[in-house]
């Protein structure tokens, strides 16, 4: 959304890329306005997917607002719960299939950095677990497993309360 509303030249989207242009992290006032502007677009009238936000309370608190003033509310939150250390595993394999194959490795192909992010994810973004637990709407599903079971899984929860909503 945040590409999409700078490619566009929202107003929002301009605040957002000066930001970015100047190396800095987009604020979750940007943020969430960026998203606002989105669920407001025809295509979520019917409802919509966020992936990868809230990240941060901050932004959780937003959502909540944001969509309590439209009368919306999240059915669900997915987790996918992962072992740190698998992930860790599968960068550097990753990045050895890469180097292997002639392939140019990601940046973000590295422990180093991975572990970063991870921090970070703790830090901002695991607080979110609890908030959504307490409310009744994290729904848990097993990163680590193939892609197919993942995917029926999340497809599972996004029945379910799809079905309750109706």
């Amino acid at each position: 959304m945040l590409r999409a509303a700078v490619q566009a030249g929202t107003e929002v989207g301009k605040r957002a890329k000066a930001v970015m242009d100047a190396g800095e992290l987009v604020s979750d006032a940007i943020v969430n306005a960026i998203v606002a502007e989105r669920i407001d677009q025809p295509d979520c009238a019917k409802g919509f997917i966020l992936d990868g936000y809230p990240r941060t309370l901050v932004q959780a608190d937003a959502v909540e607002s944001m969509l309590a003033d439209r009368g919306l509310h999240l059915d669900a939150v997915v987790e996918l719960v992962v072992d740190d250390k698998a992930l860790v595993g599968r960068i550097v394999r990753r990045a050895e299939e890469a180097q292997a194959a002639g392939q140019p490795v990601r940046k973000d192909d590295n422990p180093t950095v991975f572990e970063e992010r991870l921090k970070e994810y703790y830090k901002k973004t695991s607080p979110l677990i609890g908030y959504y637990y307490a409310k009744g709407r994290l729904k848990s599903v097993d990163g680590m497993a193939d892609i197919d079971t993942v995917t029926r899984e999340i497809e599972a929860v996004l029945r379910s309360v799809t079905q309750a909503a109706a």
